[in-house]
């Protein structure tokens, strides 16, 4: 199947919580690629005046906006996503600036050719980066390597926010999570189903916490927690 290129139909998943001064910008740049068939907004119950600024972009084009009434998670506005996508091929796409949708074509190259049925963007695979933050990064690859070693894998970057994926993949295993214990879980169980997973580098540039960051210490705890849980249960 190498260099063939498949036909499909990419939804790209926007969870979000509080971004207002980054949404219009990223939906913008992920429209900008020209490779989105579905702009899914799923806003998990903002208090910052992000509601009102997708609602103007709300059908226009591709981009669809779903509302969550009170806030539950990433996790939890991922799924209700997953639920709503009309695509083929789903991406998730973080709604601050940290990834670039112009990442987007080798993401989705290895699904296009028939090599995969996911693909994970790593960070740690040379590509640019904003050098910030060292003990998120520790954390990171602490997780990652403790993904490697219960599940005997060799992924650099099991953290990341960009996640790619046949949605057919996913249609039959439970997820449950609803807050940052997602990327655990998804990962988790797709190994154990062995999925064929490739990595291709992204570049990345993380915002810290005054610019918005949301991710802290606590929820390294629930990754580690999420990871020995989903190896022995489903």
């Amino acid at each position: 199947m190498r260099g063939i290129i498949l036909p499909m139909k990419l939804t790209v998943l926007i969870p979000i919580y509080n971004e207002i001064h980054t949404i219009r910008e990223i939906v913008k740049r992920v429209q900008d690629t020209g490779l989105a068939d579905q702009i899914l907004l799923v806003d998990d119950g903002s208090t910052d005046g992000t509601r009102q600024a997708i609602a103007e972009l709300d059908g226009q084009g591709a981009v669809r906006v779903i509302l969550h009434e009170k806030n539950q998670g990433k996790g939890a506005a991922v799924r209700t996503g997953i639920e709503n996508a009309s695509g083929d091929i789903l991406l998730i796409q973080d709604a601050d600036l940290e990834y670039d949708p112009r990442d987007y074509p080798n993401l989705l190259r290895p699904l296009q050719e028939g090599l995969a049925d996911v693909v994970y963007g790593s960070r740690f695979l040379g590509a640019p980066r904003r050098v910030a933050m060292f003990w998120h990064m520790v954390a990171n690859k602490l997780l990652t390597l403790m993904t490697n070693i219960l599940y005997n894998t060799i992924l650099t970057d099991m953290e990341t926010g960009y996640k790619v994926f046949r949605k057919e993949i996913i249609e039959d295993i439970p997820l449950r999570s609803r807050r940052f214990e997602f990327e655990p879980e998804f990962t988790a169980k797709i190994l154990k189903r062995g999925v064929r997973i490739f990595e291709v580098p992204i570049s990345f540039n993380p915002r810290d916490y005054e610019e918005g960051k949301k991710i802290g210490l606590g929820d390294a705890f629930e990754a580690v927690w999420a990871l020995f849980k989903y190896r022995f249960v489903d």
